[in-house]
């Protein structure tokens, strides 16, 4: 899915992020603050969510105990962390703010929110739309294969540890990296410091070695923990580690053979154009 960060309702821009783990989208929830009360000022809207989440706290509204906080770009070109909500609590918000944008926004938020709805009852929707994303971008039908085949293991494995114990986002992160830096000697952030990259996906910018040998240190992981019937964190982090082994022992094999790395800085993003000398 094109992942589209900044969203325009009326004349405001509403920051989002997706987050693949949940399946769902988070809001700035100064930015509906801004739309609810009409506040183009930053430092306003952030003043008047100040004042109305000490309100909302005092009451012990869960709207502001459902607030996470994500990095989000800001107009310097920066991210910083932000309070966000998904669609469910940014609706509540909505009925504690007096506002005639309470009811467009809230029928914008289910228009922006339906097609990932219709993704989620229809997963072919979302993968037919990956496909043509990687086409436009240049990508060959062996490339888009391996990529997908390579979403459907993991898919597979987050599964595995959704149904036994490991469940939220950052305890994924963490068993992902151990998995990433056993098979490859790299973590997650190493190999993306290598291709140049910043807050651009991994996988999409892997050759196709790179994504055989992460779906094979996922499968082999996946396997392992179920043979071992692995629960939690701490046991599927064994497993973790043993699965990535498996696929780092057949990367250095190969390696071996080809005299050349598996692990490559190369990167799908667009070469920047040289600028013509002016004569």
């Amino acid at each position: 899915m094109e992942n589209k960060s900044i969203i325009i309702f009326e004349n405001h821009s509403i920051r989002r992020e997706w987050d693949d783990q949940k399946e769902k989208w988070y809001f700035s929830v100064i930015d509906i603050v801004a739309v609810l009360t009409e506040q183009k000022d930053y430092k306003k809207a952030q003043s008047y969510w100040t004042t109305l989440k000490n309100r909302l706290k005092n009451e012990e509204s869960e709207v502001v105990t459902n607030c996470d906080k994500l990095k989000l770009i800001a107009k310097d070109g920066k991210k910083y962390f932000t309070d966000v909500a998904d669609v469910e609590t940014i609706l509540r918000l909505v009925q504690a703010v007096p506002s005639k944008k309470a009811e467009p926004i809230k029928l914008w938020l289910a228009k922006v929110g339906y097609d990932r709805m219709q993704e989620i009852v229809d997963p072919e929707k979302s993968v037919n739309r990956a496909r043509d994303n990687w086409q436009k971008h240049g990508r060959t039908k062996e490339w888009i294969q391996r990529r997908m085949m390579g979403q459907e293991t993991r898919n597979k494995l987050t599964d595995y540890w959704s149904d036994h114990n490991v469940k939220n986002s950052s305890e994924f992160a963490i068993l992902t990296n151990i998995i990433h830096s056993e098979w490859s000697d790299l973590t997650v952030k190493e190999h993306k410091a290598l291709k140049k990259l910043k807050t651009q996906n991994l996988r999409d910018h892997m050759s196709e070695a790179e994504l055989i040998f992460t779906a094979l240190a996922e499968m082999s992981t996946r396997e392992i923990s179920e043979t071992q019937k692995a629960i939690g964190l701490t046991e599927n982090k064994i497993t973790a580690r043993e699965g990535g082994l498996v696929a780092k022992t057949a990367r250095k094999e190969l390696e071996i053979k080809t005299k050349r790395s598996v692990i490559t800085g190369k990167n799908f993003l667009n070469p920047i154009k040289k600028k013509k000398k002016i004569k």
